[in-house]
């Protein structure tokens, strides 16, 4: 995908937050959010230890440590250093792109399973 595609693709969103920008300064923004499975995994996990009361608890603290890092251009500029240096020494062998890609087509072929959805308890 091109840059140009993948702006035309994001078009309708990128309208739809402009116009929803002045309600959510007013009232705040509730959105649905999709976790692909292990980072699902990872969220509730934290949710059963008590880390977070729910998962939108979990993504407000998540959203909020972003912004206040996104000052801190030096921190973040380290931070994609390190991860990008864990992926070069991690010891595992390294998948040619065109076996990536043939291992996407397939999984994205694949029946999924139904999403969980958190449903609020209310107090």
């Amino acid at each position: 995908m091109t840059d140009d595609e993948a702006f035309a693709h994001n078009y309708a969103e990128r309208e739809q937050a402009k116009a929803l920008r002045e309600q959510a300064r007013a009232g705040g923004l509730r959105f649905e959010a999709y976790l692909p499975p292990d980072m699902a995994d990872w969220l509730l996990e934290r949710v059963e230890r008590g880390m977070f009361v729910d998962p939108s608890e979990a993504v407000f603290a998540i959203v909020k440590n972003f912004i206040e890092l996104e000052p801190h251009r030096d921190l973040r500029d380290e931070l994609l250093r390190r991860m990008l240096q864990a992926a070069i020494d991690d010891p595992r062998p390294r998948i040619p792109h065109e076996e990536v890609c043939s291992r996407m087509e397939r999984w994205l072929a694949e029946p999924r399973a139904e999403a969980a959805r958190w449903e609020k308890i209310a107090p």
